[in-house]
């Protein structure tokens, strides 16, 4: 019996070693696992041929006032819209209109002139009619979805739902998306 009593007794240096064996071999399995898991994790960026098509620049200079065209940015269509002073003025006059997704039009453009949109209903992914100069733009001049009926104004933004917000700006939320390099010239993205 004093054999078995003895045997329960372990010195109090036995249980710090085996804490530390516990912790180093946890320590090195994890740096081991993230160092395996790191090739597969670097495989998500983007590869350098997509980063080099994710800015785009514009020369604007051919759009006339009142004209709207569509340039392509990352697959999607992106509304070019130059505004008259006639678009402009609605466009500000409807900042205090009870709008669906509020936001005033300093806040959806960098130049009054030029509004720069991502041309996709944001509903269920139509692209709205407006572009054209026959196509219909419903009762607040911007952008009409004859998908569902959504109507946007001067600003892109929704003013008939089902659509439950504006037209998306190019780069939103993180920043407005794009910039001018100079007075006719713009870097999407």
């Amino acid at each position: 019996m004093a054999d078995h009593a003895h045997t329960m007794d372990l010195p109090k240096g036995g249980d710090s070693r085996r804490d530390f064996l516990l912790i180093a071999t946890s320590v090195v399995g994890t740096a081991g696992i993230a160092l395996a898991a790191w090739p597969f994790i670097d495989s998500m960026n983007p590869a350098a041929d997509v980063l080099a098509v994710s800015t785009r620049e514009y020369d604007l200079k051919p759009i006339k006032k009142g004209q709207r065209v569509t340039v392509i940015w990352r697959g999607k269509p992106i509304f070019i819209d130059r505004r008259t002073p006639k678009r402009i003025a609605i466009a500000l006059a409807d900042n205090t209109a009870n709008l669906i997704d509020p936001a005033p039009d300093s806040a959806r453009v960098l130049r009054q002139e030029w509004l720069i949109v991502i041309g996709i209903c944001t509903h269920l992914g139509c692209i709205p009619l407006g572009q054209k100069p026959n196509d219909p733009v419903g009762k607040y001049g911007g952008w009409f979805c004859p998908c569902h009926g959504s109507l946007y104004d001067t600003a892109g933004r929704v003013r008939r739902g089902p659509a439950p917000r504006n037209l998306d700006l190019p780069g939103y939320p993180e920043s407005m998306g794009y910039k001018f390099i100079d007075d006719t010239t713009i870097r999407i993205g």
